[in-house]
């Protein structure tokens, strides 16, 4: 059954119920010698990539001002120019960084910082008004995130945003966003059917915010072509992964998640889906609010995640075969300490 829209949270605004994430297209960058970035990209062809994405009904697009140094948002607003009105942009403050030298720097979580980066975002992607504007410090202190509230409200009077949310894998801080957060709509979390998020989609459930959910296909696992001697250029985030990325190990899948792929691969595809589509159909199965957002940087990713939207959700008798083949493995894979977050904070974080 097809599944083509959804509503972000408590805003009312519609949106595609699959999105498309900008991560990639935003091209090198780094933090010292540890890439942040995918490799090399064609400019030319995220834009096309963006394009086809609208064409085939995908309304939904996630950015963040530091992928690329900037230059994620910039390729995002070249793509949108003329089609503005067709798409929601979502994207993300908190990291700062340098332009030139596409260097990560650290972080500025102050109101002043907060009402510089929207400004800087809405000029790299040339439109008047920010969609879903999100707290990209995933472990804030909630009295800080807290502190930030009459700054976004403020951004929301003033027409530059439309809701804010928080991109946090923390049910604590979700759960305080969604409390006293009146203009908060959305909670960006790791989620795909290798690694379940039940707490974060209760706190969604509780507060009527939507699920956006990153990493919907394990940063390429789920597309099933890596294999256990499949190795990442040193240029890629997963080539040289520090110690916040789980996926990948010393610049090859590891052993343990392709385990986990192999695991679900039959039942994702039994019906003739793609091990990707599979996926997709997982997380819609999964829950009523969540939005996957996959990566993609050429226009052949793009037409086969859109072609998900016509396949819908995963079949009720399917999800539970899926969730019995994976309950024990997945039973160790949701400890706290093992669930990723991106980027790592440049300094120590103090947790309240």
């Amino acid at each position: 059954m097809a599944v083509t829209t959804r509503t972000l949270g408590r805003s009312g605004i519609e949106v595609s119920a699959l999105g498309m994430g900008c991560w990639a297209i935003g091209g090198p960058w780094a933090e010292g010698i540890q890439p942040l970035g995918w490799g090399a990209v064609d400019d030319d062809e995220s834009v096309r990539a963006v394009r086809r994405a609208l064409d085939l009904g995908v309304t939904l697009f996630d950015t963040a001002d530091t992928y690329g140094a900037g230059h994620s948002e910039r390729i995002l607003g070249r793509a949108l120019a003329g089609r503005r009105d067709e798409a929601v942009i979502a994207t993300k403050w908190g990291y700062t960084f340098d332009e030139a030298s596409r260097q990560a720097t650290g972080e500025d979580a102050s109101p002043t910082y907060l009402r510089r980066a929207v400004t800087g975002s809405l000029r790299r992607l040339g439109t008047d008004r920010i969609d879903l504007y999100q707290l990209h410090l995933a472990d804030l202190p909630v009295p800080r995130a807290e502190a930030l509230i009459e700054a976004c409200e403020s951004l929301v009077a003033d027409g530059l945003i439309r809701a804010y949310g928080w991109s946090t894998d923390r049910p604590d801080r979700a759960s305080a966003l969604g409390h006293t957060a009146p203009g908060a709509t959305a909670v960006q979390h790791n989620l795909s059917v290798l690694r379940d998020a039940p707490e974060l989609l209760a706190v969604c459930d509780k507060y009527d915010l939507a699920s956006i959910n990153q990493g919907p296909l394990g940063m390429g696992l789920l597309t099933g072509k890596y294999t256990a001697a499949s190795t990442l250029p040193r240029d890629d985030v997963r080539g040289l992964a520090s110690g916040w990325l789980e996926w990948f190990r010393g610049g090859r899948p590891a052993p343990e998640w392709l385990r986990r792929v192999g695991a679900v691969r039959a039942a994702l595809t039994a019906d003739g889906r793609t091990l990707a589509q599979g996926a997709l159909g997982w997380i819609w199965a999964r829950s009523g609010r969540s939005i996957p957002i996959p990566g993609c940087r050429t226009v052949a990713q793009v037409e086969e995640n859109a072609a998900a939207l016509q396949w819908g959700p995963l079949a009720p008798d399917v999800f539970v075969e899926v969730e019995r083949q994976l309950a024990a493995l997945r039973t160790a894979a949701l400890r706290d300490a093992d669930r990723p977050h991106w980027p790592r904070p440049t300094h120590p974080v103090t947790h309240p």
